[in-house]
């Protein structure tokens, strides 16, 4: 039996030695032998079930995300404490002091005028603190990590505060036109069509930026229309007794065709 204390509630510094418990000799094995790498999928596919959370507008589903989002965090940080490194209260240091500098407004002589001035300057220290002295490096900072989605659009908006970008989206438009022909021509030839396919995502993604939309949210957004659709072309198809499989696809498509309408 390991030596904790039990609590009708705990805290995070409970959450912290509990980690630490689990990680031990004579704790969980499973837990000892996890590392960053082995875990990182799990720190990502937490956050995303933040993110799912909070578009229920579940705070029960919320707090329960985050709590293992939490567990996450200090479970990396026990990692680089038992190497000597740095342990979560030296995560916390970080962050404050990054906080407090990021925001003169708040904790030093700065002014601002509004949200837009508050952006504009963090980016500025933001570039500062990293060492950032050309546009270039802030577009090769951006994670490689991200969605491909997300990242396409943060290095178009730093490529944008070079004066790199169109001046409306009509631009965006007609460069989407092009690249949509030069996959058309890769794939007539059978050449560099997965490049030629990223420079149509990417350029779809400006489309998206000009409009203000995310392009993660519209294309799942994309993807649940589809889906809600495609469950109802095969239950219309079940409902002629006919399985989707043995359908040709103008019979399918002529039962998309009713879905759309209906």
């Amino acid at each position: 039996m390991v030596d904790f204390q039990y609590k009708n509630s705990y805290d995070v510094f409970d959450l912290v030695r509990l980690v630490t418990l689990l990680r031990a000799p004579d704790g969980c094995p499973w837990d000892a032998e996890q590392t960053h790498e082995s875990i990182r999928r799990n720190f990502l596919e937490e956050t995303y079930e933040v993110a799912e959370a909070i578009d229920e507008g579940s705070p029960d589903h919320l707090k329960e995300e985050l709590g293992d989002v939490l567990l996450q965090v200090v479970f990396h940080a026990d990692i680089e404490h038992e190497a000597g490194r740095f342990d979560l209260n030296d995560v916390a240091d970080g962050v404050c002091k990054k906080l407090i500098y990021r925001h003169p407004h708040v904790f030093g002589d700065s002014s601002v005028n509004g949200t837009g001035q508050v952006l504009e300057n963090w980016e500025t220290l933001k570039r500062a603190e990293k060492g950032q002295d050309s546009y270039a490096d802030s577009v090769d900072a951006v994670a490689r990590s991200l969605p491909a989605l997300w990242r396409a659009e943060k290095i178009q908006k730093k490529a944008r505060k070079a004066g790199f970008d169109w001046d409306s989206v009509s631009g965006a438009l007609d460069k989407l036109e092009e690249e949509t022909a030069e996959l058309r021509q890769a794939i007539a030839e059978h050449s560099n069509m997965e490049e030629e396919l990223g420079d149509l995502l990417f350029a779809a993604v400006n489309v998206a930026r000009f409009l203000e939309l995310d392009p993660e949210q519209a294309l799942t957004g994309a993807s649940d229309k589809f889906s809600a659709r495609f469950r109802r072309v095969e239950e219309l198809a079940t409902a002629q007794g006919r399985d989707m499989r043995d359908m040709t696809l103008n019979e399918l498509d002529k039962l998309w065709n009713d879905v759309k309408r209906a």
